[in-house]
């Protein structure tokens, strides 16, 4: 190009060639058939295979927010199951409470009775031998003030009938 400029107008001279208004032709043909071909290439070769990435891209985001989606199904389902068979346990153990605490008040119901039971023989074996020393206290009391009354009766110079002292300690023993 630099040669044609030369043969063609020695004297002029152009410091950038491709400002030479003589060469705008050449250079504006140069140019189309360089973005036809840049173009073509980017629309068969660059643009399918921007397009599959961006595709398998969407497609892989999708896959995972599907999977993601399905995860959380089976997390909310997996939940639920829990918090009903741990509602299910609580009201097992409940239960198993109660008929513990059931068990728990017959065994004590049963303890209770049996411990009143032995109470009540040995308050009445108690109220027996109370009633025992009572009467043997009563008799022995009885004798003394008999061997007593006598004994004054004989002091003071009398003759002691044992009935009659007998008789009247019982009299007055008596109210």
């Amino acid at each position: 190009m630099a040669t044609e400029a030369e043969a063609a107008g020695g004297a002029h001279n152009v410091a950038m060639p491709q400002l030479d208004f003589s060469t705008y032709a050449n250079q504006i043909f140069w140019m189309v058939v360089a973005l036809v071909a840049i173009y073509l290439i980017v629309t068969r070769l660059v643009v399918p295979r921007i397009g599959g990435v961006l595709a398998e891209r969407s497609d892989t985001i999708n896959r995972d927010i599907a999977a993601a989606e399905e995860l959380k199904r089976k997390a909310v389902a997996a939940e639920t199951a829990y918090n009903k068979a741990l509602a299910d346990a609580r009201a097992e153990a409940a239960k198993i409470v109660a008929a513990a605490k059931a068990d728990i008040q017959k065994d004590l119901d049963a303890a209770t009775a049996r411990a009143d039971a032995q109470i009540m023989a040995k308050a009445a074996e108690s109220e027996k031998r109370i009633a025992d020393i009572r009467d043997h206290a009563l008799e022995s009391v009885t004798e003394v003030a008999r061997d007593t009354a006598g004994e004054i009766v004989a002091h003071f110079g009398g003759s002691v009938d044992a009935g009659a002292v007998g008789d009247a300690v019982a009299a007055r023993l008596k109210g």
